[in-house]
């Protein structure tokens, strides 16, 4: 089986995506790819998930320069989908960032990029260093949680939130930065519920990290990896924290992604 790099191009120019998937080819790779299409509302972000779960895709290249990264419902775009993949691979799983230029740098990316790397596509290594990550087995990494997104045209972006295998929450809280929670519910891992039952649920709570302050939804519910609790947001949250609701003799363990 050939093994199958999936590239995401946030540009049209065909000059600079023809010379990335004819370098895939020559190093003995299987080229294919997508150009990203900013539509949040119409869930645009998910048309490449497919490709990129499939057994055959060792690697995912995204094309782009530090502006074209600069809109923030691209960045929360591409936070998703790496979520989602992620969760289906392991957040082991490789990405690389290829730029025409060295205007991109670590400090650019969100949380779910945080463990991919940046090259120049004029970096000579470059074809080799795709080989190489293609063919390096994914790493095994321990998050303290599991995340997944479940997205609909109908019924929006919810988050699923629970601790991973062996862990538990007793009682959990979910929140963002720049937009509010608007929906939650309690269910079984995998799938949204279409019955909850929340207790001691909890809206409107305000919390302070750093200078940022945060308006969190919870409930006291007892969260495992076979139960998830499910977040919507209004809108674009910026950041997310969430994790195990303080409460009596129960520590805080809080959670914080950047997505955009």
């Amino acid at each position: 089986m050939q093994k199958k790099v999936w590239v995401t191009s946030l540009s049209k120019e065909q000059e600079r995506v023809t010379g990335l998937l004819g370098l895939i080819k020559k190093y003995g790779l299987g080229p294919d790819g997508h150009f990203w299409v900013d539509e949040l509302q119409k869930m645009a972000w998910q048309a490449p998930l497919e490709n990129l779960t499939q057994k055959e895709t060792a690697l995912w290249v995204i094309s782009v320069t530090k502006a074209e990264l600069e809109p923030a419902s691209v960045r929360y775009g591409l936070s998703l989908l790496a979520l989602s993949l992620q969760n289906a691979k392991g957040i082991g799983f490789p990405i690389l960032f290829v730029c025409p230029d060295d205007s991109l740098t670590d400090e650019d990316l969100p949380t779910p990029f945080k463990g991919a790397d940046i090259i120049d596509q004029k970096n000579a290594s470059l074809g080799a260093k795709m080989v190489a990550k293609a063919n390096t087995p994914v790493k095994k990494i321990e998050a303290g949680y599991r995340i997944d997104i479940h997205a609909n045209p109908g019924y929006g972006i919810w988050f699923e939130l629970n601790p991973g295998p062996g862990g538990t929450w007793n009682g959990v809280l979910a929140g963002g930065l720049t937009s509010e929670v608007t929906a939650h519910g309690v269910g079984p891992a995998g799938e949204l519920p279409q019955k909850t039952v929340l207790e001691y649920q909890m809206q409107g709570l305000k919390l302070e990290l750093g200078e940022d302050e945060y308006t969190a939804w919870a409930v006291q519910n007892t969260i495992d990896d076979a139960q998830s609790y499910y977040v919507r947001f209004a809108d674009i949250p910026g950041n997310i924290l969430f994790g195990q609701l303080p409460w009596e003799d129960v520590a805080a363990d809080f959670h914080l992604l950047k997505l955009v």
